[in-house]
């Protein structure tokens, strides 16, 4: 038996709560930022895998588009798909990687950068409403949480 089959299934317990369930609030949590993400974005030229895009090079500046894909949860053929659009309306610009010219980097355009700006004044709303009466001593125990949540669940090839 490999280390992966060794742990049996939990057995389902008839008392079960999904009001219990951490899972449960993840996607709950994901879900209305999600909603409220698109609602905002709706006043732009953005949506949100556009968004991801852009938040990401907000961040890093220059990224591959493997890179890019990683963080924001999408296969690589699709985030291929959207940074090619986003090439076409002028918010990024693809380039090779110096010395690794097989590497496809993605910067922003000076388009990319106003879009970007206007998107992360709807995310700055939306940040402000979700964490309301937080400190900052619980965001930084909550951030912690769900970083060891999804290194534990991150896939072998990662």
């Amino acid at each position: 038996m490999t280390a992966k089959h060794d742990k049996k299934a939990p057995v389902r317990d008839e008392r079960f709560n999904y009001r219990s369930w951490p899972f449960y609030w993840i996607a709950r949590a994901s879900g209305r930022y999600r909603g409220r993400m698109e609602e905002m974005l709706r006043g732009t030229t953005l949506d949100m895998p556009r968004w991801r895009v852009l938040m990401t090079l907000h961040q890093d500046r220059v990224a591959s588009v493997s890179e890019i894909a990683a963080h924001s949860s999408e296969k690589l053929p699709t985030m291929t798909r959207i940074i090619q659009r986003m090439e076409a309306d002028g918010l990024v610009r693809r380039r090779p990687r110096p010395g690794r010219e097989h590497v496809m980097e993605v910067v922003l355009t000076d388009a990319g950068e106003v879009a970007g700006n206007e998107a992360w004044a709807c995310a700055d709303s939306i940040y402000g409403q979700a964490f309301a009466g937080m400190t900052d001593a619980e965001l930084e125990q909550l951030t912690g949480l769900l970083q060891r949540v999804a290194e534990n669940l991150k896939a072998s090839g990662e």
